[in-house]
């Protein structure tokens, strides 16, 4: 569950496109402005924000919405910070108060970016109010026979690629420690109302059942949370937003 082809994909500005300061540089991130709670976006590893085009311009309809690059992404500025879950996190806060969006959030994250959000709805559970993982990174989904050395000569090879390209080498290389990080949090809160997207179609061979077996140990891991299941390829923001913002729209009308 990782966002492999966004290495190679391109995409238009998300409107409200601008630079913002980080801890550690300049980061690009787009804001919209609109009611209450606010709707935080996070990309899969290597992905821009325009990732959720789609998603993010039909839920700026009804409320808040807000995305950005990680560092080394886009025009967002190289880093030499840890790429950790734990790092990632206190970026994010960071920039959403710079900004002066006040929490509590909904938080949406796919594949990895579904792994931080995890761990930041563990960490900070007085700030998030709803959390949607669409396909997301499970804290052991690279260790074991889930190893890059057991994914094939395709994964190695962009990764090996990847290498040169800002921080996605370091933030996969980072994953295990993320998912460690996210196992040793606090429980997910159950007042946070929770949906979990899976994919159905994600390929076939060894590694990608063990993908699905780490897909359905979400429901042990969040056993409040609503699990759906998606007739999709990994790219659930891509080619089934319309389930993404379904989704959100359920969390938003959880009472509070």
């Amino acid at each position: 569950m990782i966002l492999l082809a966004s290495l190679l994909a391109g995409c238009a500005t998300l409107p409200g496109a601008e630079t913002a300061r980080g801890i550690d540089g300049n980061v690009e991130v787009s804001y919209l402005p609109g009611p209450a709670p606010t709707v935080v976006f996070e990309a899969g590893l290597g992905a821009h924000k325009e990732s959720w085009t789609a998603v993010f311009r039909e839920v700026a309809r009804t409320n808040g919405v807000f995305a950005y690059d990680r560092p080394g992404v886009g025009r967002s500025t190289s880093t030499g910070r840890p790429r950790d879950g734990a790092a990632i996190v206190e970026e994010l806060r960071t920039l959403l108060r710079g900004r002066g969006l006040k929490p509590p959030y909904v938080l949406v994250g796919h594949s990895a970016g579904g792994l931080y959000m995890q761990l930041y709805a563990r960490l900070h559970p007085e700030e998030v109010v709803g959390l949607v993982l669409v396909d997301p990174t499970h804290p052991t989904q690279f260790e074991g026979e889930g190893s890059l050395a057991n994914r094939g000569a395709l994964a190695r090879g962009i990764m090996a690629l990847a290498g040169g390209i800002g921080p996605i080498r370091p933030e996969f290389d980072a994953l295990p420690q993320t998912g460690a990080e996210v196992l040793a949090a606090p429980p997910l809160s159950a007042r946070i109302a929770t949906v979990i997207l899976l994919a159905r179609n994600d390929g076939s061979g060894p590694a990608a059942a063990f993908d699905k077996a780490k897909r359905a140990d979400f429901a042990r891991l969040y056993p409040t949370a609503q699990i759906r299941w998606i007739d999709s390829g990994h790219d659930i923001p891509g080619e089934k937003p319309g389930a993404v913002v379904e989704a959100i729209r359920w969390v938003l009308a959880q009472p509070r």
